[in-house]
């Protein structure tokens, strides 16, 4: 079986997410990312309350590939500090021919 993890993530527009996410499959370093519909987030910012549109994505990938696609998300971000979230996938609980893909088209089977 195949660990798997999730990376939530958001980008400050849909171009910028669909290029990570372009890069991440090239790179193997995610089976599957899926763009979601822009976003309205409100955060504090060096003090500030901040309004911002962002488009969110979430990557699945196999843990063994987590550390360098949160690397890869970081060093394509504009951002300071990028949203990036790793979720651990419940493996009891999931699909395991979805995880065994995952792992397959990561090479971390």
């Amino acid at each position: 079986m195949t660990d798997v993890t999730l990376l939530y993530s958001t980008a400050p527009d849909k171009e910028l997410a669909q290029a990570i996410a372009a890069a991440l499959i090239a790179e193997k370093l995610a089976a599957c990312v899926n763009i979601f519909s822009p976003m309205t987030s409100v955060y504090e910012w060096d003090g500030v309350a901040e309004r911002a549109e962002e488009t969110p994505f979430l990557v699945k990938t196999a843990t063994a590939a987590a550390d360098a696609a949160r690397d890869r998300i970081v060093a394509m971000h504009p951002y300071d500090c990028p949203c990036v979230l790793a979720l651990p996938v419940d493996e009891r609980a999931s699909f395991a021919p979805f995880l065994e893909w995952i792992g397959g088209a990561t090479g971390k089977k």
